[in-house]
C-alpha cells in the first residue's frame, strides 16, 4: 500500500513524467481517509520528504508547475492528519500517539508548527479563562492569584508532552524526541501575548507603588516560571525568546525611576530650602533637613521602591543626595548668625524674605519706588549647633547605609564592593569637609557671647571707686552670665554632639574669649595703677587727707578692692573649666590671665596696714 511507485532518484524527471497514476491516487485517497496512525504518519512523511527533494532537483522543469498543486494538497492533507491525530493523542492521554507524530513533525522539519499548533489549542484557551483583568483589579490579591493558576498549566496539561520530549515514561524505554520545547515556544509566547493584550493596566507606571508592586509580583512569577523549565539551556532558551524580551520591554521601568526621583528629590528639596524646622519626634536627627536626607537614602534601596534594573540609577541618586547635603551644610556655615531663641526654631527662616518679596512687587506695582532690599536669611546658635549634630550623625551612618545596599546589588550579581565603599567614603568626605567652617562658627558664637560678658570687668573700677562698698568675697555677677553660654551647651546637646566635639567647641571658645578676657583685665589693672598714681601725687600736693584712695574705715583702698574682685573673677572661672571637664592648661592665656590677677591680688595684701 505503501509503495508509491516513484522512479529510481537518479532519474526523477523522467520518473515524474512517467505514467504512475494509479500508485499515486491510491496515496491521495489514503491521505483523504481516516486518521493515519503515528506508525503509517512517519513513513509518509518520509516519502514526502523524497518527494520534497525531486521536487527540488527539478526546479525549472515543465512537469514541476503541474505536479506542484498535488504536492500542495498532500502536504495540506498531511498537515491535517498530524494536527488531529496530536490532538487526539494529547486527549486521551496516548504516549505513542503523540510520540509519533512529533517525529512526523520533526521529520517534516515543522517542529515549530507543532508547538504552535499546541499554543492555539491547548494553551490559549485555558489562558483566556484565566487572564481576566475585572479579577485581578477587583480582587486584592488578584494578580498573584492569576500566576499561580497559570504556573498550575504546566505540571497539569504538559506533562505528556515534557515526559515525551524530555526523557522517557516510565511504562516505556523510549528515547525522548528531541528538538522541542513547549514551554518556551509554546506556553510562554501564549502567556506574554495575553497578559499584552488582555492586562494594559499591567505595565502602567502612573502609580508608583501599585507599579512596584505589579512589577516585583511579575518578575518573581517569570522566575517560577523559569525553573519550570526543564534545563538551564531552555532557561537560556527562554531568555533569548522575542517573546520574554516583548515582555519586559512592556515595563517601562525609566518612567518609573523619574516619578521616584520627583517624589524623593522633590520633598528633600523642599526640606532643605522651606526653613530649618525641627525633625519629627522619634528621629535621631535635629532637623528636617537632615531627616529627610537620611530617609531618602533609605528609601532608594528599601523594598517598596528598589528595583534591581534600577540598581545603577539608585546608586548614581543616593551619591547626588549625599552631595546636594554637603552643598545645603556649606551654605549654611556662610549665613550671619541671628539673636533667634531656640523657642522659634519651628519657625520657617525664610518666611519673612518671602513676604517682603510680595510687598515690593506691589510697591513696584503702584510707583511707590525702588523696592528695598530682601532681609538676608540667618541662621540662630540653636540651628547651627543643630546642623553640625546631624552632619556628624549622617556620616556615622553612611556604613550603615552600605550594609544596606550590598544585599541589593549582590541580587543583580554585582560583588565590586570596593568600588562602592570608595565612592561612599568619597560622599562622606565631602560631608566631612563641612565640618571644620560649621565648628569655627560654632566656637566664635559661643566666644562672642561670653565675651560680651566678660566686658563687665571694665565697670569692676566704677563698682568701688569712692562707693564704700565691702572688701569683696565672691566673684561678679558678670562671670556667672559669661559661663551661662557653655553650661547651656552641655547641658542642652549633651544627648546631641560628640562628647569630643563638645570638648573641642569648649575649649576653643573659652581660649578665645580668655585671651580677650585677659587683654581686658589687664588693661583695667593698667588703668587701677595709673589712678593710683596719679592719687597719690595729689595727695602729695595738696598734703591732705581728703584725697586719700583708703575708705573711712581705714581698711583696703578702693584700688585694692578692684584688684581683689578680678582676682575672685579669675579664680571662679578657673573653676568653673575644671566643672566643665576641662583643664585650665588646655584653654589658652588662662595662665597668663591667672598670674596677672595674682600678682595684683598680691599687690594688695601686701599694701593692706
Amino acid at each position: 500500500m505503501l509503495s508509491l511507485c516513484w522512479p529510481p532518484r537518479t532519474h526523477c524527471a523522467r520518473g515524474l513524467e512517467g505514467e504512475q497514476t494509479d500508485g499515486r491516487e491510491a496515496w491521495l485517497d489514503l491521505m483523504a481517509g481516516p486518521l493515519l496512525t503515528g506508525q503509517t504518519l512517519e513513513r509518509i512523511a518520509t516519502e514526502f520528504n523524497q518527494l520534497q527533494f525531486h521536487a527540488v532537483q527539478s526546479k525549472g522543469m515543465p512537469l514541476l508547475d503541474r505536479v506542484r498543486p498535488r504536492i500542495a494538497g498532500i502536504t495540506a492533507m498531511l498537515q491535517r492528519s498530524l494536527e488531529g491525530l496530536l490532538l487526539a493523542g494529547l486527549q486521551t492521554s496516548d504516549v505513542g500517539i503523540v510520540r509519533h507524530c512529533l517525529r512526523t513533525y520533526a521529520t517534516l522539519d515543522k517542529t515549530r508548527d507543532a508547538e504552535a499548533l499546541v499554543g492555539q489549542v491547548l494553551v490559549k484557551p485555558y489562558l483566556d479563562e484565566v487572564i481576566v483583568e475585572h479579577f485581578v483589579e477587583s480582587h486584592p490579591n488578584g494578580l498573584q492569584i492569576m500566576y499561580d493558576k497559570l504556573l498550575e498549566f504546566v505540571p497539569h496539561h504538559c506533562r505528556l508532552l515534557r515526559e515525551v520530549t524530555g526523557g522517557a515514561v516510565s511504562s516505556e524505554r523510549a528515547a525522548p524526541v528531541p528538538g522541542y520545547d513547549f514551554l518556551v515556544n509554546s506556553v510562554w509566547p501564549e502567556i506574554a501575548q495575553g497578559l499584552e493584550e488582555k492586562l494594559p493596566s499591567l505595565f502602567n507606571p502612573g502609580d508608583p507603588d501599585a507599579f512596584h508592586q505589579k512589577y516585583t509580583t511579575s518578575m518573581d512569577f517569570v522566575r517560577r516560571f523559569e525553573r519550570q523549565c526543564g534545563s538551564q539551556a531552555s532557561v537560556k532558551r527562554l531568555r533569548a525568546h522575542p517573546a520574554y524580551h516583548s515582555f519586559n520591554s512592556k515595563w517601562n521601568l525609566p518612567v518609573y525611576f523619574q516619578i521616584r526621583f520627583r517624589e524623593v528629590a522633590g520633598s528633600l528639596e523642599a526640606a532643605l530650602t522651606d526653613g530649618l524646622e525641627e525633625a519629627p519626634a522619634g528621629s535621631p536627627y535635629c532637623l528636617l533637613a537632615s531627616h529627610k536626607t537620611w530617609s531618602s537614602l533609605k528609601k532608594c534601596w528599601s523594598d517598596e521602591m528598589f528595583l534591581p534594573l534600577l540598581a545603577h540609577r539608585l546608586w548614581r541618586l543616593t551619591l547626588q543626595i549625599v552631595a546636594r547635603f554637603s552643598v545645603f551644610a556649606n551654605e549654611l556655615s556662610r549665613r550671619p548668625i541671628s539673636n533667634e531663641s531656640a523657642k522659634e526654631i519651628k519657625k520657617p527662616l525664610v518666611a519673612g524674605s518671602r513676604d517682603s518679596s510680595a510687598s515690593q512687587g506691589s510697591n513696584e506695582d503702584q510707583g511707590r519706588g525702588p523696592a528695598e532690599e530682601k532681609p538676608v536669611v540667618s541662621i540662630s546658635s540653636t540651628q547651627l549647633v543643630y546642623v553640625v549634630a546631624d552632619l556628624d550623625r549622617l556620616q556615622e551612618q553612611l556604613p550603615e547605609l552600605l550594609e544596606a545596599v550590598k544585599p541589593k546589588l549582590q541580587m543583580i550579581g554585582f560583588e565590586n564592593f570596593s568600588s562602592i565603599s570608595v565612592a561612599l567614603e568619597d560622599s562622606r568626605s565631602s560631608l566631612s569637609a563641612c565640618m571644620p567652617a560649621l565648628s569655627s562658627r560654632v566656637i566664635q558664637d559661643l566666644s562672642e557671647s561670653c565675651f560680651s560678658y566678660l566686658k563687665g570687668a571694665l565697670e569692676v573700677p566704677r563698682l568701688y571707686r569712692r562707693t564704700n562698698k565691702e572688701v569683696p568675697t565672691t566673684a561678679s555677677s558678670y562671670m556667672e552670665s559669661a559661663l551661662k553660654p557653655f553650661h547651656q551647651l552641655q547641658s542642652g546637646y549633651k544627648d546631641k554632639l560628640r562628647p569630643s566635639l563638645m570638648q573641642q567647641w569648649l575649649e576653643g571658645a573659652l581660649s578665645e574669649s580668655t585671651h580677650r578676657y585677659c587683654e581686658t583685665v589687664s588693661d583695667v589693672l593698667s588703668s587701677v595703677r595709673k589712678m593710683e598714681a596719679s592719687l597719690k601725687r595729689l595727695k602729695q600736693a595738696r598734703r591732705t587727707a581728703a584725697a586719700s584712695p583708703v575708705g573711712p574705715s581705714g581698711g583696703m583702698s578702693d584700688d585694692d578692692k578692684i584688684r581683689l574682685q578680678l582676682a575672685l573673677d579669675v579664680e571662679y572661672l578657673g573653676e568653673q573649666i575644671q566643672k566643665m571637664g576641662l583643664q585650665t592648661s588646655s584653654i589658652k592665656s588662662f595662665t597668663a590671665l591667672a598670674e596677672l590677677v595674682a600678682a595684683a591680688k598680691d599687690q594688695a595684701a601686701t599694701e593692706q596696714p
